[in-house]
């Protein structure tokens, strides 16, 4: 007959070796809302030259939880400026990193071409975000293209930034 104690010593471990190969394991979004800044360079120009060259941006992220969604918001300063809300679409690499692919607006301001053109424009941004281990900052980099952008010339305009942020 058998003891208890040494089919549990056999069939515990067993059973903990089977539920561990067999239960698929996912990666989620990688977790953290951030504030940050850092450089942006406009790739393209408008017909007159402007709108490229480098300036600033102020970036922000909410991180939607549960959903791999994130609504993000972009400031691009240089000789104009423009504000560029996405909803992106968040695709986790790593616990701390994602691929994201965005959605949205250029809204410029101004006669003077931003990084992004100097009108009103439907605008796709692809990025990525670094969660850094063991620490409230966050690495960005992303680029944003905007269609039609340029009063004078029309044209698909481009820019490219990154920064450092602050989890909130």
């Amino acid at each position: 007959m058998f003891k208890l104690p040494s089919v549990l010593t056999i069939i515990a471990p067993l059973a903990v070796a089977i539920n561990t190969i067999s239960t698929p394991v996912f990666a989620q979004a990688a977790y953290g809302s951030y504030i940050g800044i850092g450089p942006t360079y406009g790739l393209s120009s408008n017909n007159s030259g402007q709108g490229d060259g480098f300036g600033g941006v102020v970036a922000v992220r909410y991180k939607l939880l549960e959903l791999p969604i994130s609504l993000r918001t972009q400031a691009l300063i240089s000789d104009g400026v423009a504000v560029v809300p996405t909803v992106s679409y968040d695709l986790p690499l790593s616990w701390q990193t994602d691929a994201y692919i965005g959605v949205g607006a250029a809204f410029a301001a101004g006669d003077t071409p931003s990084p992004v053109g100097d009108r009103t424009s439907f605008a796709i941004q692809p990025g990525v975000d670094f969660m850094l281990p063991h620490s409230q900052l966050a690495i960005f980099t992303n680029a944003i293209i905007a269609f039609d952008a340029y009063r004078d010339g029309g044209g698909t305009a481009v820019s490219v930034q990154g920064g450092l942020g602050m989890k909130f």
